[in-house]
């Protein structure tokens, strides 16, 4: 199936401690993260990052293979990124073919790039795996919140993104079956030019966008159900609560990230 090699989206229930933390904690480190990837200029540092990684994936009791998976769908996005790099950074050169010439800086540039997508897939999948789709709406709409004061509707947008972030597999998974079932009736997506491909992907996309509204109508049904109404104020049944362990391991992000920065502001 496709959508089980999309990482990004999907939650794996669990009673690990990475599991149980406040959603605004996973939030922060992702954050973090994120922003620390930028400031990264030697390959050190992206070791330490990535035994990072590893320790928080392994006490999740997430299988580190399954997020190291989760790339093969971005790997063309990846080679692409590194080979533009790669041939189109100027300064010394080390080998020419033809138009096409590669320097020594293009070698370190098409690296980090690489590197960066790389880890920045990783660590914004950690987030969705270990955090379910309730505890992710309730901590962004508290990040967003204080942009409330100036007519921001927090509350609606976070739920759009956490449904639209939830649906990415099931919209891989169905895309997958509607496939099968297409080439099972002859249906060939492979051979011909450009515009052959794009005519043979009209059988794919109908019944895709029809299942898609299918299930958004299912889903505004459920929610009128449930009484979920736009203009009014959402209730929680369980309070977001900042514990002991949470204090501890913000701390330590906090320390351990502006230390990454500061070490980058240094030898700058």
């Amino acid at each position: 199936m496709v959508g089980k090699r999309i990482t990004i989206g999907q939650y794996i229930p669990g009673d690990s401690i990475i599991h149980g933390l406040d959603p605004r904690t996973k939030l922060l480190f992702t954050f973090l993260y994120i922003l620390s990837i930028f400031f990264i200029k030697d390959l050190w540092m992206y070791g330490v990052l990535a035994l990072l990684l590893v320790v928080i994936v392994r006490a999740s009791g997430i299988s580190v293979l399954r997020l190291v998976k989760s790339l093969r769908p971005m790997l063309w996005i990846l080679i692409l990124t590194a080979l533009l790099n790669l041939f189109m950074t100027p300064g010394e050169e080390i080998f020419r073919f033809g138009f096409l010439k590669i320097t020594e800086e293009g070698i370190e540039k098409s690296i980090f790039l690489a590197l960066r997508l790389t880890f920045l897939i990783m660590g914004s999948s950690i987030l969705t795996l270990v955090t379910s789709p309730k505890e992710l709406t309730d901590g962004l709409d508290f990040v967003l919140s204080p942009l409330q004061r100036f007519g921001v509707p927090t509350e609606q947008l976070t739920m759009m993104m956490t449904i639209a972030l939830r649906y990415i597999p099931t919209l891989f998974d169905e895309t997958d079956k509607i496939m099968k079932a297409q080439m099972s009736r002859g249906a060939d997506f492979e051979t011909g030019n450009i515009i052959q491909k794009a005519k043979n992907m009209v059988p794919l996309l109908v019944p895709l966008f029809i299942n898609s509204f299918r299930r958004a109508y299912e889903l505004a049904t459920a929610m009128e159900a449930r009484c979920y109404q736009v203009d009014k104020p959402r209730t929680r049944l369980k309070e977001l609560k900042y514990e002991t362990v949470d204090w501890i391991i913000s701390f330590f992000l906090l320390v351990f990230f502006g230390s990454i920065i500061t070490w980058w502001a240094i030898t700058r």
